[in-house]
Parts: C-alpha cells; sequence; structure tokens
C-alpha cells in the first residue's frame, strides 16, 4: 500500500506539484523529501511554492516598473543594457527583414501593425518592442532614421517601418527640428545687387496711369468694336419697359 502510493506521489509530482499539495496533503508530509526530486531537500514544500511566486511578483513588478520608466522617459532605453544587449550599436531596423510573397519586395511597408489587441506576425522594428517609442525628444532614436548624407527620413522600404509609425517618425522630426533638438541646413543663395536696388521694374514705382480725353475709352479695342444691329434690336425690345425714352 505504501509502495503505490509512493509511485503515485511521483507521478503527480513530475505532472504539477501543486495537484499534489492540494490532493495528498497527508501523504506528502509522511513521505521523504527526497521522493520528489522537482523539490529541494531543505526547503518545504509550501515554502518553495510561495518563493517562487514571490520571485514571479517581483519580477512582474519589475517589468511593469521599466515599462512604465521607459514610456514617462524613453530615451533612457537606448542606454540601458538591455537594448545593447539586443541591437548593440546597430539601428533597430538593421537586422529586420519583412515577411513578402515572391522574390520582390513590395513598393509600400502594411498600414499598421497592431489593430486593437491583435499584432501581425513580423511587426515592424517598432512595434516589435514596446520599450521602442516614437518621441520628439528621443534625439537618438530620430538620428537612426534621418539620412546623414541629405539629413531627409528613410524611405520605409528601406527601414521597414510600417505607415502608423513612418507618419509618427515624419511629425516627431520636424518638431524636434522646432525645437531645436535636430539640426538642419538651409540652402546658402548668393545674391546680387540687383536684387536689392528699386529701380528694377518689379519693385519700382507704379507708373500713373495715362489721361484720357473725353470721348476716349480705356481700352482702345472697345471703340473699335461694331454691335449687331439686330442683337441691339433684339435687346431694346426686351427692355423697352425698363428704358427711358429719347425725347
Amino acid at each position: 500500500m505504501a509502495a503505490s502510493i509512493q509511485r503515485t506521489v511521483r507521478v503527480l509530482c513530475r505532472l504539477s506539484p501543486s495537484v499534489l499539495l492540494r490532493q495528498y496533503p497527508s501523504s506528502l508530509q509522511r513521505l521523504p523529501l527526497r521522493s520528489c526530486p522537482g523539490l529541494p531537500v531543505s526547503v518545504t514544500p509550501a515554502h518553495f511554492y510561495c518563493k517562487e511566486a514571490s520571485l514571479h511578483d517581483e519580477h512582474a513588478a519589475q517589468a511593469a516598473e521599466d515599462l512604465s520608466r521607459y514610456k514617462d522617459k524613453p530615451w533612457e532605453y537606448l542606454e540601458s543594457e538591455e537594448y545593447i544587449e539586443r541591437y548593440g550599436t546597430n539601428p533597430v531596423w538593421r537586422d529586420y527583414r519583412r515577411n513578402h510573397k515572391g522574390g520582390i519586395p513590395p513598393q509600400k511597408t502594411r498600414k499598421t501593425c497592431i489593430r486593437g489587441d491583435k499584432i501581425c506576425g513580423n511587426p515592424c522594428p517598432i512595434c516589435r518592442d514596446p520599450n521602442v517609442i516614437v518621441h520628439h525628444q528621443n534625439v537618438k532614436l530620430l538620428q537612426q532614421f534621418i539620412s546623414p548624407h541629405t539629413g531627409m527620413l528613410y524611405d520605409p522600404t528601406r527601414t521597414g517601418v510600417c505607415m502608423k509609425q513612418q507618419k509618427k517618425l515624419h511629425v516627431a522630426i520636424n518638431t524636434a527640428k522646432d525645437h531645436g533638438l535636430l539640426p538642419f541646413e538651409i540652402p546658402f543663395v548668393e545674391f546680387s545687387g540687383e536684387d536689392y536696388s528699386n529701380s528694377h521694374d518689379a519693385v519700382g514705382s507704379t507708373p500713373p496711369p495715362p489721361s484720357l480725353t473725353s470721348g476716349d475709352t480705356w481700352y482702345k479695342w472697345y471703340g473699335e468694336i461694331t454691335p449687331d444691329e439686330n442683337e441691339v434690336a433684339k435687346v431694346k425690345k426686351t427692355y423697352k419697359a425698363y428704358l427711358k425714352s429719347a425725347n
């Protein structure tokens, strides 16, 4: 009888130790600790599970705290050991490859990677990492998407980001430039002395209008027009009641 109980306890230990504690508390107290290979010898089962639950809660609380800290200050994530271990010195989009059918990649990326609670199978470099947040103060992240030669934002077909994140990058970069966080160049144009003179026709004084004599029209071509007598007769007949009689 004792042997059968020991075999049953060993099987339950392998499947689920919690079932063992719930179904056979009295049998577990009579058995030695070495009969259950999943439990340490020096720790009682109840203390062991409490310790595991507390460690799990501590890890969950630490992860939630890190996520909230990076949400308020997303630029600190790029200086953390977690980011360096995952990306190193490369941009977040360097090792990203998008899944697509055929050998020719599509000309446009997807509209968004997250629709409500559903996430696509291969999210873009920004949507796949919740700690990568697009913000106008996150300068190090924005610089990864700006070409050092032209100063323009990389095309999404090169970085692989979805169109929703591409719009956020465009707005954040323009906001950072307005706040003076990102440099931008203004093309130099050399002006000549004629552009500043008032004698040019475009910026000079407006000539006075030509003087008109009595009987002359403002437009010369207006006096050369000869009206059709039939059309004039029709108009006079239509508006006869409203025309003043010539005495």
